[in-house]
C-alpha cells in the first residue's frame, strides 16, 4: 500500500463551517447543570448538537435545559451509583438511539490538609472523580464501538500538572484522568473514537470567586503567573470541548488541552 492511499484526501464539501458543525450529533454531558458542564452544553447545542445533560440537581439540570433552550433534555443520575451505570446509559440510548459524544465533566473536589484527609475522604473522590468516569466511558464506548464512531472528552485540571496544595485527593484523581484518556485513545482508536482531555486553568466561576475574591495575595499571584493576566471564561472551555468534538478535530486524540490562558507554562 502505497503512503498517498493512506493519506485523507480535502473535499470541497470540507467547508470550515461544515467541519465544525455538530448538526446531527447528540452529546451527553455529566454535571452539566451548572459551572463548566453548562458552559459545555451550551456550546454543543450552539453548534448545533443535541445535548443530554445529568446530573444530581434535578432543579438545576431543569434550569439548564430552559437555559438551552429546545436542543437540551436532561436525565437526573448519580454516577458514584456505579453498579447502577449499565442501566442509566440503557435509558440514555433508549432516549438518544445513538451517543455520538460524551463529555466526562462531573466532579467534586475537597480543600483539606494531606495529612488530615481521611481514607474514606480519599475514596469518595476517586470515586466521584475517576471510577465513575471510567464506568460510564467503558459503557458508552460499548454502543460507540457498536457504531465504529464516536467522541469522548474528559476534564481534567491544572491540578494534574503542578502540585497545589490541600488537594491532594482531587489531584491524584485527576491525574489519572489524563493518564486513562492517554490509554483509552490508543485503545480505541481502531474502533472509530477518539478521546481528549481539557485542563482548565483558573476560570471565573462562582466556585473561583469564592476562593479568590476573598483572598487577593492568591489572586495576585494567579494573574502573576498567567501570561494572558486574567482568568478565563466557562466559555472558553465550552469553546474548546465544541472544537474536540467536531470532525475539525478529527486527527486529533489522546491529547490533554491546556485552556489556561498561559498559566501552565507562566513563571
Amino acid at each position: 500500500m502505497h503512503l498517498q492511499e493512506n493519506i485523507q484526501q480535502p473535499s470541497s464539501k470540507n467547508t470550515a463551517q461544515a467541519m465544525f458543525s455538530l448538526n446531527g450529533k447528540t452529546a451527553v454531558v455529566t454535571g452539566g447543570g451548572s459551572g463548566l458542564g453548562l458552559a459545555i452544553a451550551k456550546a454543543l447545542a450552539g453548534n448545533g448538537a443535541k445535548v443530554i445533560i445529568t446530573g444530581r440537581d434535578e432543579n438545576k439540570l431543569q434550569k439548564a435545559c430552559e437555559e438551552i433552550g429546545n436542543a437540551c433534555c436532561y436525565i437526573p443520575a448519580d454516577l458514584s451509583q456505579l453498579q447502577a451505570i449499565p442501566a442509566f446509559v440503557e435509558q440514555l440510548i433508549q432516549r438518544a438511539q445513538t451517543i455520538d459524544i460524551l463529555v466526562n465533566n462531573a466532579g467534586i473536589n475537597m480543600k483539606k490538609d494531606a495529612l488530615d484527609v481521611t481514607d474514606e475522604e480519599f475514596q469518595n473522590i476517586i470515586l466521584t472523580n475517576q471510577q465513575a468516569v471510567f464506568a460510564l466511558t467503558r459503557e458508552i464506548s460499548r454502543h460507540m464501538a457498536a457504531a465504529q464512531q464516536g467522541n469522548i472528552i474528559m476534564i481534567s485540571s491544572m491540578a494534574a500538572h503542578y502540585g497545589l496544595p490541600k488537594v491532594v485527593a482531587y489531584t491524584a484523581s485527576k491525574t489519572a484522568v489524563e493518564g486513562m484518556t492517554r490509554a483509552l485513545a490508543v485503545e480505541l482508536a481502531e474502533k472509530g473514537i477518539r478521546v481528549n482531555c481539557i485542563a482548565p486553568g483558573f476560570i471565573a466561576t462562582d466556585m473561583s470567586a469564592k476562593a479568590l475574591n476573598s483572598d487577593k495575595d492568591r489572586m495576585q499571584r494567579v494573574l502573576a503567573r498567567t501570561p494572558m493576566r486574567k482568568l478565563g471564561h466557562p466559555d472558553d472551555v465550552g469553546y474548546a470541548a465544541a472544537f474536540l468534538a467536531s470532525e475539525g478535530a478529527r486527527f486529533i486524540t489522546g491529547t490533554v488541552l491546556a485552556v489556561d490562558g498561559g498559566n501552565s507554562i507562566g513563571f
